[in-house]
């Protein structure tokens, strides 16, 4: 069921009685999907988008959609578009596994300071691709004009806020109305991916290990065998309703599809051409599948997998 809260970053989408996946917006500042839960007597924000304006949006949605206070963030990987909204939760537990917390401690800091440093590169930047659009009405550009103009806007006062609470595999979360199951099964999509999963409601926020309806992205680290492997023992849960990194709102049957898809890349890597089989032809950014094609081709080619 939707729920009417008007931003330019999410849409909200009440899954059951005190869970609600919060779906991104092209061209605003979120990016990537998130999620809260109401554990009864405090709430679990999943992941915290892009930007600090997109994420105080959310946090805003989530204590006066549940009238209790956010207690707890979840980050479910390393990635910017999951974890550059820190800030705006910093008076709460911020939960990662502990190989997350070592990648943002390596990664962020100097990639933030240069995009800080270059502030005045981006304007320009964004001032050729609005050119761009007044000439030849290249109108398909305007999504990609409005997420950089969101970006801009953060930078100046971006800071990077790390998590103060780590675990290893496994951790619950226990509140008065339910629990909540936090759990890595290692790395996939990024160097440890982190779930969510509530086993009454048989709900899972998967991050960046499940995309419905659109091109997963590939990432040095990614390993698709691991992926697979990952995702397989997934399956092995009750699921019903599955909130993922990007994309709709998805089903068991999408985690499949999923699989499926990281297992016709994996078969097809040594071909010297490839077309985008029919299950996947009508998704969008199309140009994503032969980059991860080719960013299979060249770890194969340094025997990476």
């Amino acid at each position: 069921m939707n729920v009417e809260y008007n931003n330019n970053h999410f849409t909200l989408h009440q899954i059951k009685d005190g869970i609600y996946a919060v779906l991104s917006k092209p061209g605003g500042g979120a990016v990537a999907n998130a999620g809260f839960v109401d554990l009864g007597d405090g709430v679990v924000v999943f992941d915290t988008f892009n930007t600090q304006q997109a994420s105080k949006a959310l946090r805003d949605a989530a204590e006066k959609i549940t009238n209790q206070r956010v207690t707890c963030v979840v980050n479910s990987h390393y990635h910017g578009d999951h974890i550059r909204g820190n800030q705006t939760f910093k008076d709460t537990t911020i939960i990662s596994s502990g190989v997350t917390l070592e990648k943002m401690i390596e990664i962020h800091p100097p990639r933030i300071e240069k995009q800080k440093a270059d502030i005045e590169g981006l304007a320009q930047y964004i001032e050729s691709l609005e050119k761009r659009i007044d000439e030849s009405g290249e109108f398909t550009l305007q999504e990609q004009v409005n997420f950089l103009y969101e970006v801009k806007r953060s930078l100046p006062d971006l800071e990077l806020t790390l998590p103060n609470e780590t675990f290893k595999e496994e951790k619950t979360l226990q509140g008065t109305k339910r629990s909540a199951r936090l759990f890595t099964l290692g790395g996939g999509h990024s160097f440890c991916d982190t779930m969510l999963y509530l086993p009454e409601e048989k709900v899972i926020f998967t991050g960046d290990l499940v995309f419905v309806h659109c091109h997963p992205t590939f990432f040095d680290e990614t390993d698709p065998r691991k992926w697979m492997d990952i995702l397989q023992k997934v399956m092995e849960l009750e699921i019903e309703t599955v909130i993922p990194g990007h994309g709709d709102l998805g089903t068991k049957g999408d985690i499949d599809t999923m699989i499926h898809y990281l297992s016709h890349l994996l078969s097809i890597q040594h071909q010297g051409s490839a077309e985008i089989p029919p299950l996947y032809k009508n998704w969008p950014s199309s140009e994503v599948y032969f980059q991860n094609l080719k960013s299979l081709k060249n770890k194969i080619g340094s025997s990476i997998i």
